[in-house]
């Protein structure tokens, strides 16, 4: 892929460089500095970036004026290219979703309203067909007939069908976000469809890498809860040794639990992107890059967690006190208000919980790696900055 034409501009004063470096596009937007010049100075046809990088679409637009580049050296695009603390990271993933809307915002969206089609198609016509018997809860009625009964249990069916089919699409929006990100940090903006098209080639590993995670803690919860049945079983059922076991061995659990989702699971998706590596490679990479930042990188994800899990649920809370008003004054349509309620919640929660969960990940990859592996250098030089 080539990048519309771009020039050098050493200090004034100075020679030009021998070897320069590959300049930047920066689309017209919130990223290029302000002030830039009305159009691009003739220059030569930049190459590929470096390798390991899917190429980018660059959108024409005005590149920074000789006398800005320099001021603006190290902030190509949503991000400062060096280190970054708790403000930027955050600061970054706001300005990535503000930015890239449709990538984000939209892409989440998107794909949680197509998965909870199916819940309301379902319970919809199950309620005008059958009927389905139920109290204002939601819970099935005494003196419900069987059709009810099975009417009920499609229902709730198709929503938990609906909820791993969500799942799925966010698992794809987070792989998007990533590549979002890269390419926010150059200053470069994506669209909808050429983030899904920057995922080419590397979605069926995602759905692997994501079943293999998922497989690997479910494996750990039931050892774990066949190690509770062992030892419930060896002392008799006796109290205090299974609430000593209980004391002990609950925070061990929830503390590997938290070790392990840091080291394995929380960074594998971004580097699997971004990165032309495969599955294992990927939870390598992970590895690898939260070695000796494992309590820097943890607290800033459990802050964010945290975070979204309390703006989710304030989101959230006006849809579901509606729901339970009307299926309250509607009891013969109660299980599907329910479960509009429940779909229109979830749509507003993924809206905001999803993408800035990824764009913070994936802003804490890139940070990781301007830490260790100086990437940050890597970007500049793909963003057309020569350090001073």
């Amino acid at each position: 892929m080539t990048d519309g034409p771009a020039q050098q501009y050493p200090p004034p004063g100075a020679p030009p460089p021998a070897d320069p470096l590959p300049p930047a596009t920066y689309p017209p937007g919130p990223f290029p500095a302000p002030g830039t010049a009305p159009g691009p100075p003739p220059g030569p046809q930049p190459g590929p970036g470096p390798a390991g990088w899917a190429p980018y679409p660059s959108a024409p637009g005005p590149r920074p004026a000789p006398g800005l580049l320099l001021g603006a050296a190290h902030k190509p695009g949503a991000l400062p290219l060096r280190p970054l603390n708790l403000g930027n990271i955050y600061d970054a993933a706001f300005r990535i979703i503000r930015f890239n809307p449709k990538a984000t915002v939209g892409a989440a969206v998107l794909v949680t309203a197509v998965a909870m089609v199916i819940p309301i198609v379902v319970t919809l016509v199950l309620t005008l067909t059958v009927g389905i018997a139920v109290d204002a809860s939601g819970e099935l009625d005494p003196d419900a007939s069987t059709a009810d009964a099975l009417g009920l249990l499609a229902a709730y069916g198709s929503l938990l069908v609906s909820l791993v089919v969500a799942q799925v699409g966010v698992v794809f929006v987070t792989g998007m976000v990533a590549h979002v990100t890269r390419a926010a940090a150059v200053g470069r903006r994506l669209g909808l469809g050429e983030a899904w098209a920057a995922t080419r080639g590397k979605r069926w590993r995602l759905i692997g890498l994501t079943t293999l995670l998922y497989l690997a803690f479910l494996v750990l919860l039931v050892a774990y809860v066949l190690l509770w049945v062992v030892v419930v079983v060896a002392v008799g059922g006796e109290p205090l040794p299974v609430v000593a076991w209980g004391v002990i061995t609950v925070p061990a659990f929830i503390a590997l639990c938290c070790w392990l989702w840091i080291r394995f699971y929380y960074l594998p998706v971004p580097a699997l992107m971004l990165e032309p590596i495969g599955v294992f490679e990927a939870i390598g990479r992970g590895w690898a890059l939260t070695s000796r930042q494992f309590w820097r990188t943890f607290g800033i994800a459990l802050l964010t967690v945290l975070i979204v899990q309390f703006a989710g649920g304030l989101l959230t809370f006006p849809v579901s006190i509606a729901g339970n008003i009307a299926a309250i004054a509607a009891p013969e349509y109660a299980t599907l208000l329910l479960i509009v309620t429940q779909a229109v919640a979830l749509v507003i929660q993924n809206a905001f919980v999803a993408p800035f969960l990824a764009a913070v990940t994936s802003v804490q990859y890139v940070d990781l790696r301007m830490r260790k592996e100086a990437f940050d250098v890597e970007l500049m030089r793909e963003a057309g900055i020569v350090p001073a």
